[in-house]
């Protein structure tokens, strides 16, 4: 058996709660790291999703609800901290009495150049958790590269336009391959197509893109941010389950006790569902929030946050469809078994 390079996934990946206190400089810590990815939601109203990094850097917002163009925003999100970030008095981030999640990733702290692909990308790419923020600029036409930095081909990448027009988020991931794409802002099923990744699988040091002005852009100069990860045994898997319709659902392995989830229908129409083992802790009921949406969370459900996967109790056609097919990410609390060879402790 293979064990896990990454014994301590909050090293990498970690969802904080906080509760927003209504002043400005405040500092959210505990995040045990300084995030080159944050992605926070109120959870208690419909307030959008706001995301945030390191290489379009502080006080650009995107939101995954929505097909926007990037935002400027100077009294949200004002820094990355070596233990967290900064946000000042705002609703979306820091409302008084208002409870937020936020969910960080750690990338390299800093920028780099890539010249692996056709165009130029900088990145900020964290090999060993197999993560990379990537920014490019696009040229309005298809069949062009652009370096991820990962060194193993990404399982999965969310690509999107920054603006100035409107544009949706796009998605690949390996279980669908590069004929098909999903819209992160969006609840379709998947969709063939040739326009988002040009048919071509992404390797170890570039994805391609198709011809669509969503990856590429509708004229030359369009800016675009893509997250891309690539899956690392003990920490992430990036894969695929068939629901049942079922209160005892389809076991899904992941190899770790999961610390976040979020799954999508790939077969049908399904909204794009999040969890996490922080809101309500050992199997999570009340905390369905919607990456496509900005809804409140809500308990669709008790979902199973076991010692090697996951399973859902309930029988939404969002996560668990009789016969639906479902693509997932999902991040590790522990791994199954440790590097050294020892089984992690059950909870």
């Amino acid at each position: 058996m293979a064990y896990t390079p990454i014994d301590k996934s909050s090293d990498y990946f970690n969802t904080k709660l906080y509760t927003g206190n209504g002043s400005n400089n405040t500092s959210i810590t505990g995040v045990g790291f300084q995030p080159d990815w944050v992605w926070v939601k109120a959870r208690n109203i419909e307030y959008g999703h706001k995301l945030f990094d390191v290489v379009r850097g502080q006080g650009k917002r995107l939101s995954t609800n929505d097909a926007n163009a990037e935002s400027t925003v100077t009294n949200e999100l004002t820094s990355f901290n070596s233990d967290g970030f900064t946000t000042n008095n705002n609703n979306g981030m820091n409302e008084n009495n208002r409870p937020y999640v936020a969910w960080n990733w750690l990338a390299a702290n800093g920028t780099a150049s890539n010249t692996a692909g056709t165009i130029n990308s900088t990145v900020s790419v964290n090999t060993t958790a197999g993560f990379s923020v990537v920014g490019y600029t696009g040229t309005a036409t298809s069949g062009v590269t652009i370096g991820h930095g990962l060194g193993v081909k990404p399982n999965m990448i969310i690509v999107k336009n920054r603006g100035p027009d409107a544009a949706n988020w796009q998605v690949y991931h390996s279980f669908l391959g590069a004929t098909k794409y999903l819209g992160l802002n969006e609840n379709n099923a998947s969709v063939t197509s040739n326009t988002r990744w040009n048919n071509t699988e992404p390797t170890t040091s570039v994805f391609t893109l198709g011809s669509s002005g969503d990856v590429v852009g509708d004229s030359s100069g369009e800016t675009f941010i893509a997250y891309c990860f690539a899956e690392k045994q003990g920490y992430s898997k990036f894969g695929n389950y068939v629901g049942n319709g079922s209160t005892d659902g389809t076991f899904i392995y992941t190899g770790f006790s999961t610390a976040f989830i979020m799954v999508k229908s790939t077969s049908s129409s399904g909204q794009w569902f999040m969890f996490d083992n922080k809101r309500e802790g050992y199997n999570p009921e009340n905390d369905r929030l919607i990456a496509d949406v900005g809804d409140a969370e809500a308990d669709p459900g008790e979902t199973d946050f076991l010692s090697n996967g996951f399973k859902m109790r309930f029988t939404s056609g969002n996560a668990n469809g009789s016969g639906v097919s479902y693509i997932y990410m999902a991040f590790a609390e522990n791994p199954f078994v440790t590097s050294t060879g020892i089984p992690a402790p059950a909870r």
